[in-house]
């Protein structure tokens, strides 16, 4: 690395200090998490120091990998729910009862206790910052509250009717071969979506791709990694009541179609709104995930088409059956 010529604070000549880094622990609440760390090293008497001008702050470093490893809230995603909203940092620590500078404290880094960050999850959730707000008489103006309650009922009523649609199909479901031993994993599922619709992709790909991640991965692991089910479709098999998590996903916003005409003939190109969050996944998971997309998403929609409909779990299936993933031992696409 560069070096530069300044007085080192240790043996105090002018010297040239040469910037290096070393890798430290940091205690976080009890966890040990290793962070890069810059310092200067006097190339005169060979002592390192800290770089106290360095912009990367370990413990910045550390708290985002503490809050990754327990699922809380990035500071960034503090601020996204509060800008959704329309809210100040003082009005959401008042709604949630937290005190007057705390969300600014989060919002710039500082680790959230896990209580507030519970709290902070749940205020993502129409119906529970409603309540707050209707129970909270001072915390917003009259015309701002007003616009904002208007805004969340209506976002409720349609965050009930997935609820509502999720209860019936899919809540009850066991963990057996049709969900490859697993319970359905929303989170995983989603997180699945969009990483594969990263470039853009059709929906008719996309299932393809969904039921070629779960399949493999129960070929190799034994278990699913999204404990989907799987039903034999016109154009191949894809996920049971596909349109319901695809819904859900442009709903929130997380993802947008677009209608794609190519010789005369119409497709849904899907393509994400953010970036997905593969900490949910297992690293076998993510080799699964990686497999699958590099070797199949280029593939043309009705060649892909036409190797899953040589599977043998879809031959031997009829449409609108859902398929076992016993099948998983003959699959012949990957």
């Amino acid at each position: 690395m560069a070096s530069i010529k300044a007085i080192c604070p240790i043996c105090g000549k002018e010297t040239e200090l040469k910037e290096t880094r070393r890798k430290e622990e940091i205690n976080v609440r009890g966890d040990k998490i290793t962070v890069e760390k810059k310092y200067e090293e006097c190339l005169k008497c060979g002592e390192y120091f800290e770089d106290i001008t360095a912009e990367e702050d370990p413990n910045n470093q550390a708290y985002r990998e503490f809050r990754k490893r327990h699922n809380m809230l990035q500071p960034e995603e503090i601020r996204e729910l509060r800008e959704k909203y329309g809210l100040t940092q003082s009005e959401l620590s008042k709604l949630l009862g937290f005190g007057g500078a705390t969300i600014s404290r989060y919002e710039n880094g500082a680790l959230q206790d896990e209580a507030h960050d519970i709290a902070l999850k749940q205020a993502r959730r129409p119906n529970f910052l409603l309540g707050l707000i209707e129970s909270n008489e001072k915390a917003l103006r009259p015309k701002k509250k007003a616009k904002l309650l208007k805004s969340l009922r209506e976002e409720g009523l349609r965050t009930c009717a997935w609820d509502n649609v999720f209860d019936e199909f899919f809540l009850h479901q066991e963990a057996d071969d049709k969900s490859g031993y697993k319970k359905l994993d929303l989170e995983k599922l989603y997180a699945a979506i969009i990483y594969l619709c990263k470039e853009g992709v059709f929906k008719t790909v996309l299932n393809k791709l969904l039921f070629y991640v779960d399949f493999k991965h129960f070929k190799e692991y034994g278990t699913s990694i999204t404990g989907a089910r799987y039903a034999h479709l016109t154009y191949g098999p894809g996920p049971d009541k596909y349109d319901f998590f695809y819904m859900v996903l442009k709903e929130e916003g997380l993802l947008r179609s677009e209608e794609v005409v190519y010789k005369n003939i119409a497709g849904e190109k899907f393509f994400p709104n953010q970036e997905p969050d593969l900490s949910v996944f297992t690293p076998g998971e993510l080799k699964t995930l990686a497999l699958v997309k590099e070797k199949l998403q280029r593939v043309k929609a009705v060649d892909l088409s036409a190797i899953s409909h040589r599977e043998i779990a879809y031959k031997e299936t009829v449409n609108g059956q859902t398929i076992s993933y016993n099948y998983a031992d003959d699959l012949i696409g990957i």
